[in-house]
């Protein structure tokens, strides 16, 4: 499986841990950054993960900032991007199975090293069940990206 991680500042330490975990594992991981301290965006590297997703370079995400709230309403914005904040197991693998969750988002400065790590092996073992009842609920968020989302936005 190919995922993608990024990060601002906040999240950066947290990154590095899950970064060689998923490594250590063997997942390819392609690191869109933040790579320093220094003070950044997390807009940006929300659109970062975001955007290779949508081009199809990696099937999941992760994203971290300081309390990964404002990474996750950012990825939101994009079309076909279903970004979950999570700081508990169940919902780390559950955003996955019903939701099909394609970006874990986790706040940096809220869990440490060991429960980030937990809750990206919950998400990255998880797949989507494709229930009726989900697949149906999944139909009407689909159906609400065409409804008001921006059609340039995915080009």
């Amino acid at each position: 499986m190919k995922l993608v991680i990024g990060s601002d500042h906040a999240g950066l330490d947290l990154k590095k841990t899950i970064l060689a975990h998923l490594e250590s594992k063997g997942y390819q991981v392609a690191d869109v950054g933040t790579y320093t301290a220094d003070a950044v965006d997390y807009p940006d590297y929300a659109e970062k993960v975001g955007r290779t997703i949508q081009k199809g370079e990696a099937e999941k995400g992760i994203l971290i900032c300081g309390s990964g709230v404002g990474a996750s309403v950012a990825a939101n914005k994009l079309r076909g991007i279903r970004a979950g904040l999570c700081h508990d197991v169940y919902s780390a693998h559950q955003g996955v199975e019903h939701d099909d969750m394609n970006v874990l988002v986790l706040g940096g400065r809220v869990i440490g090293p060991s429960t980030g790590i937990e809750l990206v092996n919950a998400y990255v073992g998880a797949k989507y069940t494709a229930e009726e009842r989900h697949a149906r609920r999944l139909t009407k968020v689909h159906l609400l990206e065409e409804k008001f989302c921006d059609r340039e936005e995915s080009k």
